[in-house]
């Protein structure tokens, strides 16, 4: 019989029963909390910045019917005023000037995800980075579940956590992909924390990139003595986090060859656990699912997090028979000798640099959309060394269409690039000019909002078409 009682979450139940909760964006993380505050007893009052014809109509059904305020439109937080706490969803960002004032008036400013990490009793992995995040998240989970616990994944990725929080027990894990909007104003780190890297991303909402290296700090900065931190050798951000980081901490590296860490060595292509100088070989590239380089270092930081958690013979089948996660170059099906990819997730070049070179074989690649504000110099070469055809489309283009030229004229070569205004447009296009034995590659390099409402729907609506293509 469980006797298990939770009484930090006890206590947070009764002293909220009685408050008035502002909860800020109708999105996924936070429609579950509406149901749970108002049958404690809460006073709730819900806003979106989206126009009420705008928000689907099951959910303005819903607070009909529960006789919630809600209040939508661009102005909607004008009528932030008078509440005891504050769930902002991770768009909604803390320096929001409604927002401050409204905590300087003495509200409480929180989030699902931060209550989450308050209130659960079990041990907590977090994990965050500019790519990778996903991929790593959904492989700590699988090891852990692998190995016999009991686990919970959410975050960003799964379901929201919090309603689920009365299951969780001590001795459960709970798995965490967290962006840096999650993290931005987080006073609470998880106990093993994971950075897989950092580089420019979400610049159309930090005020700087030194804002955006601030917010990821925040996963391991509140940790105790105990805590982990796993970070990235590689990167010139992450590699500095050890200098301020309070508990242990573990490095991976596909680049060096460390004493203690965990390594992809490139020369035998084989993820290593390093101990003391002794380097025990783990997985040969070749036996894993996963393509890509990069994958090899998300499993090296997974690996990281989990040493002493997973026996060795488990991480080996776990790793091996892990095939990734959908949109994260996802393979489609193939036609007429040619392999179809998704990588929607290529939100940024960094993403779709590293999709790039996953391949061997010449790359007909798909790229452009929501223009976030980032450098895409970087893309010009690996574009140039990797791809035979590029088509185009989005607010990003332009910047693509530059980089890739510049280089094109560096290395005095040429390479058809097409103009598309729509997906539709791009895959026929695609399937007009791709070769036997090439891969087409939908990594986009850029956000998604200029069309979708996300990566995923972008991707999903990609499959959707590829898959309706005629041999």
């Amino acid at each position: 019989m469980d006797t298990y009682t939770n009484t930090k979450l006890d206590e947070f139940n009764k002293m909220i029963s009685n408050k008035r909760v502002a909860i800020i964006g109708l999105g996924v993380s936070n429609l579950p909390l509406i149901d749970y505050f108002k049958k404690l007893g809460s006073s709730i009052t819900v806003f979106d910045n989206r126009e009420e014809e705008k928000i689907e109509s099951n959910i303005l059904d819903d607070l009909k019917d529960k006789n919630i305020r809600g209040y939508f439109g661009k102005d909607a937080l004008k009528n932030l005023i008078g509440f005891d706490y504050i769930f902002r969803s991770p768009s909604c960002m803390p320096s929001t000037p409604e927002i401050e004032k409204e905590v300087e008036r003495g509200a409480i400013l929180t989030s699902e995800i931060e209550k989450v990490l308050e209130l659960s009793p079990s041990h907590i992995v977090g994990i965050t980075g500019s790519d990778g995040k996903t991929t790593t998240t959904t492989l700590v989970y699988e090891l852990l579940k692998s190995a016999g616990y009991k686990c919970f994944l959410g975050g960003n990725i799964g379901t929201p956590l919090f309603t689920q929080i009365k299951d969780m027990r001590p001795e459960d894990y709970v798995v965490l992909e967290l962006s840096s909007f999650q993290l931005v104003d987080m006073k609470i780190s998880p106990q093993i924390s994971i950075v897989t890297n950092i580089t420019p991303n979400h610049l159309n909402v930090h005020k700087d990139y030194q804002e955006y290296i601030d917010s990821k700090k925040n996963i391991y900065l509140h940790q105790n003595e105990d805590g982990i931190l796993v970070i990235n050798k590689d990167n010139e951000i992450t590699k500095e986090f050890y200098k301020d980081a309070p508990g242990k901490v573990r490095f991976f590296s596909h680049k060096e060859i460390l004493d203690n860490g965990v390594i992809f060595d490139e020369k035998d292509k084989t993820i290593k656990i390093c101990d003391d100088g002794v380097r025990k070989h783990l997985i040969k590239q070749k036996d894993m699912l996963l393509k890509g380089e990069h994958n090899c270092e998300n499993a090296c930081s997974a690996i990281s997090a989990t040493l002493g958690l997973v026996k060795e013979d488990t991480m080996i089948d776990t790793i091996k028979n892990f095939a990734g996660v959908e949109h994260r170059l996802e393979f489609i099906r193939e036609i007429n000798g040619v392999k179809w990819y998704n990588d929607s997730i290529g939100t940024s070049p960094t993403r779709t640099i590293a999709g790039l070179n996953s391949f061997d074989e010449k790359i007909v690649l798909i790229a452009g959309g929501y223009d976030k504000h980032l450098d895409y110099t970087p893309i010009g070469k690996p574009i140039v060394d990797n791809v035979s055809k590029l088509i185009l489309m989005g607010d990003t283009a332009e910047k693509i269409d530059t980089a890739v030229k510049n280089e094109l004229e560096r290395q005095s070569k040429t390479m058809p690039i097409y103009r598309c205004s729509t997906l539709e447009e791009v895959i026929k296009k695609a399937k007009e000019i791709a070769e036997e034995g090439e891969i087409v590659l939908f990594s986009p390099a850029s956000a998604s909002f200029d069309m979708f409402k996300n990566f995923a729907e972008r991707g999903d609506k990609f499959k959707q078409i590829v898959n309706s293509l005629s041999e």
